[in-house]
């Protein structure tokens, strides 16, 4: 085991000896030995105990750990970490099952492989790797990946090009790296969705919102409902699906419009109470009358950085007070938030601020958050980045 020494300064390894998978720069005393971004290293207090090993990189967090155990990191390393990943979307319920054939395989952290995201859809396994340690590791990857799910993996798609650090020397490029995608339909919960990795956000589809939309499904009844931030259908095709009597669909994007109604035409013969707007959310509220029955907002992250906390949670709250405003009485409100940066209780304050701003009564029905296909690391609490509400609204 001959990587390079990183020796951290006196009082600094207690959130290493805590399990905390992310050393800052500020902890750092001395480096021995050259050490380039994404190199393995091993850690060590100031002592020379050891600690833990790692991926080195340039920036605030400047070791990803990878391992609290000196053992060297092959082949059989990830083998072991990638199918125990696999074992607990077993357990789950989700491989192999024909009803749900779209799942996250790897959650970074919440994995114990931090900087790493491995989605299934399908047949194909669409990898986002976030540090340069885990990109210069893909071909592992691949080689387990073919282990794990022998003919029933037909494709493997890199999608890395938007999320390796731009200071670091790797020019990462979206392409496959095994195979052909023998479909881009999916199925979640008996619902048929057409996915695009090369195009789309993230890897393709919020596979994290699984269970929420199983849950819209159930409150939608015979309701007029609006799908604010909407993206391709996702929360729409499960309002369908519950009965929903009008189904509006919102999101900015023309493109993510075009295949929200694809998606609801895969599904349903007759979707005449269906309709998507390509506009502004924010404009498509204002503009909005109380006709809304349940509406769900779904936003992109707003803020991704610290420094623009107090800006976001300012977002949050002009948001859902026009959502609360507009809705209802008697109306459900399902109101999300997907910035890691943003606490449970930071979101909440900004619900709550929200309601008061509009007078009315508000009651919480549930705390929602990410499935458990996305776990969290206990002692990376950081990892909960889901944040949701359900709210009655009077």
């Amino acid at each position: 085991m001959d990587y390079p020494k990183v020796i951290l300064k006196s009082g600094k390894d207690q959130s290493v000896r805590r399990y905390h998978p992310w050393i800052f720069s500020g902890a750092i005393k001395k480096i021995i030995g050259k050490v380039n971004e994404g190199d393995l290293v091993k850690v060590t207090d100031n002592k020379d105990e050891f600690l833990a090993i790692g991926h080195y990189q340039i920036g605030s967090i400047a070791i990803r750990i990878i391992s609290f155990e000196p053992k060297e990191i092959s082949v059989d390393f990830w083998r072991t970490k990638l199918k125990n990943a696999y074992a607990l979307r077993t357990m789950l319920g989700l491989t192999g099952n024909e009803m749900n054939n779209v799942y996250r395989l790897v959650h970074g952290e919440g994995d114990g492989l931090p900087g790493l995201i491995i989605d299934f859809y399908n047949g194909t396994a669409v990898m986002q790797m976030h540090s340069v340690g885990m990109y210069q590791h893909k071909e592992y990857f691949i080689e387990v990946l073919k282990e794990i799910y022998g003919d029933a993996l037909h494709a493997v798609y890199d999608k890395s090009e938007s999320t390796i650090p731009e200071k670091s020397n790797i020019h990462a490029k979206n392409q496959y790296l095994y195979g052909k995608p023998l479909s881009q339909n999916v199925v979640e919960y008996g619902n048929e969705f057409k996915i695009s990795w090369e195009d789309g956000q993230k890897t393709g589809f919020f596979i994290d919102q699984r269970e929420n939309r199983k849950l819209v499904q159930q409150y939608s009844e015979d309701k007029a409902v609006l799908n604010v931030f909407g993206y391709t259908g996702g929360f729409s095709v499960y309002a369908m699906k519950g009965g929903a009597k009008l189904v509006h669909s919102v999101d900015s994007s023309a493109k993510a419009i075009d295949l929200t109604n694809e998606n609801i035409a895969l599904n349903f013969d007759q979707n005449n109470q269906h309709e998507a707007f390509a506009v502004d959310a924010f404009e498509f509220l204002e503009a909005a009358d109380q006709k809304y029955d349940l509406i769900i907002l779904d936003p992109p992250a707003f803020a991704k950085r610290h420094n623009v906390l107090h800006n976001a949670l300012q977002g949050y709250k002009r948001l859902n007070a026009k959502a609360i405003e507009k809705i209802k009485p008697g109306g459900i409100l399902f109101t999300f938030s997907c910035s890691q940066v943003v606490s449970k209780e930071n979101f909440r304050k900004s619900v709550f601020t929200a309601a008061a701003n509009t007078g009315r009564n508000v009651r919480i029905l549930h705390q929602l958050t990410q499935p458990a296909d996305h776990p969290v690391n206990i002692y990376h609490p950081e990892g909960e980045y889901l944040k949701g509400l359900v709210v009655y609204v009077e």
